[in-house]
C-alpha cells in the first residue's frame, strides 16, 4: 500500500437495487410508483423557464418548505428539505447522532442506516427483530446516543402501532428519535401528530415512494424549529444549494395535486391487496405489508431462485443475501398488468418444477 492510500477513508458502501436500462422489463425491485406525476407536474415541466438555471436556486427552499407546512399544518420553521430522504436522513446523522454512545436501528431496517453511521464514525448496535419481524420496545430503554427506524420498516412493511413509538420516546427523552416514514403514505399512521408532545422527535419522508418523483430526489423532514434550525446549519455549512430550482417548482407542484395523490395511493393499495391474495395461493407468506411492497417467502422454493427465474424472464424483485431474510423477495406492488405478469411467472416457475 501507498503512503497516501492509508489516508483514505475505507467504507462498506450502501448496494441500492439494479436499475436495468433493458427496454420492456417489468421493474419491481426498488419500489418505485409505477404511475407517471400528475399532468399538473407534466405541464409545469414544460413551462420550465430555462433561463432561469444560470442562476442559483433559493438556498432555503421557501417555495417547496411553505408548500409542505401548508400541507401538514405545521409551520415553515418545522420543515427542513433535502436531496431525497436519503440526504435529509445522512444531514440528520451528522447533525444528531454526536455522542459516545451508540445509536440504536433495527437488525433488519434501511441497509443504509449502518453505511452512514461507518462513514461518519457514530458507534451503533443493532437490535432484533422478533420472529415476526416486530420491533421490541424494550430493547430501546437502554443507555443510548440517538435512535433510528423506519416506520413501515424496510424491507419488511411492517407497520409498529403509535403506542410502541411514543412509548420509545417517553422512555427516549434526552437523545434525538428519527422516525423514517418513506412508506407511511400507503396505509400506515404517520408519526406527525406525536411532534407537538416530543421536542426529540423528527420524521422524515419522501416524495420518491407515493408522490411518483423518485428522479428527481426530494426529501423533507419535519419536527421542532430547534432540530430544523440544527439540521440547515449543518447544511449551510457542507452545501447551501444542495435543493436544485426544478425540483423546488416541481416539488411544490405535486404538494398542490392532492386529488391525483389520492387516486394513485388508492389505486396501488388496492392492487397491494388484490396482490397478497394471489400470491398465498401461489404458497407464499408475508408479514402484513403497509408499504408499496410485500416482503414474501415461499413454504417450498428458495427465494434465490425465484429471483433468478423472474430474472431471465425480465421481472425484476430484490433479494437480500442476509441473515435472517435471505430466503424473502421483495416485490414492489407495480400496476395491475405488471403484477398479473409477476403471477403468471410464478405459475411457470412451479409448474416447471412439479
Amino acid at each position: 500500500m501507498k503512503a497516501w492510500e492509508e489516508n483514505i477513508r475505507k467504507v462498506v458502501p450502501y448496494v441500492p437495487g439494479e436499475q436495468p436500462q433493458k427496454a420492456g422489463i417489468i421493474k419491481l425491485n426498488t419500489n418505485e410508483n409505477p404511475y407517471p406525476p400528475s399532468e399538473a407536474v407534466e405541464r409545469a415541466w414544460k413551462d420550465m423557464e430555462i433561463e432561469k438555471l444560470r442562476l442559483y436556486p433559493d438556498p432555503q427552499a421557501k417555495l417547496l418548505v411553505n408548500a409542505l407546512a401548508k400541507n401538514y399544518g405545521l409551520m415553515p420553521e418545522q420543515i427542513f428539505v433535502g436531496v431525497g430522504s436519503d440526504d435529509v436522513l445522512a444531514m440528520s446523522f451528522l447533525t444528531f447522532f454526536n455522542s459516545k454512545k451508540p445509536i440504536l436501528f433495527p437488525d433488519i431496517t434501511y441497509s443504509f442506516y449502518d453505511v452512514w453511521a461507518d462513514l461518519f464514525r457514530i458507534p451503533y448496535k443493532k437490535m432484533k427483530l422478533d420472529e415476526n419481524f416486530h420491533i421490541k420496545k424494550e430493547d430501546y430503554y437502554q443507555e443510548n446516543g440517538g435512535i433510528i427506524f423506519p416506520n413501515p420498516n424496510a424491507p419488511t412493511g411492517v407497520e409498529e402501532e403509535q403506542e410502541i413509538l411514543e412509548d420509545i420516546l417517553k422512555k427516549n427523552s434526552d437523545v434525538i428519535v428519527i422516525i423514517d416514514e418513506a412508506y407511511v403514505d400507503f396505509g400506515a399512521k404517520s408519526a406527525r401528530t406525536l411532534l407537538e408532545k416530543y421536542e426529540n422527535l423528527l420524521v422524515v419522508q419522501t416524495f420518491s415512494k407515493s408522490r411518483s418523483m423518485a428522479g428527481i430526489r426530494i426529501g423533507y423532514a419535519m419536527g421542532h424549529s430547534k432540530l430544523i434550525k440544527a439540521l440547515q446549519d449543518v447544511k449551510y455549512s457542507y452545501n447551501s444549494y444542495t435543493m436544485n430550482m426544478p425540483s423546488i417548482l416541481l416539488g411544490t407542484k405535486a404538494i398542490e395535486e392532492k386529488e391525483y395523490f389520492e387516486m394513485t395511493i388508492e389505486k396501488i393499495i388496492q392492487t397491494r391487496e388484490k396482490s397478497k391474495k394471489e400470491l398465498k395461493k401461489l404458497g407464499f407468506s408475508f408479514p402484513d405489508s403497509k408499504a408499496n411492497f410485500i416482503f414474501a417467502t415461499h413454504e417450498k422454493y428458495r427465494a434465490k431462485d425465484i429471483f433468478l427465474y423472474l430474472k431471465s424472464k425480465d421481472i425484476y424483485v430484490r433479494y437480500f443475501p442476509l441473515e435472517r431474510i435471505d430466503n424473502y423477495l421483495r416485490i414492489t406492488i407495480g400496476t395491475e398488468e405488471q403484477m398479473e405478469a409477476l403471477f403468471h411467472a410464478l405459475y411457470e416457475f412451479q409448474k416447471e418444477r412439479e
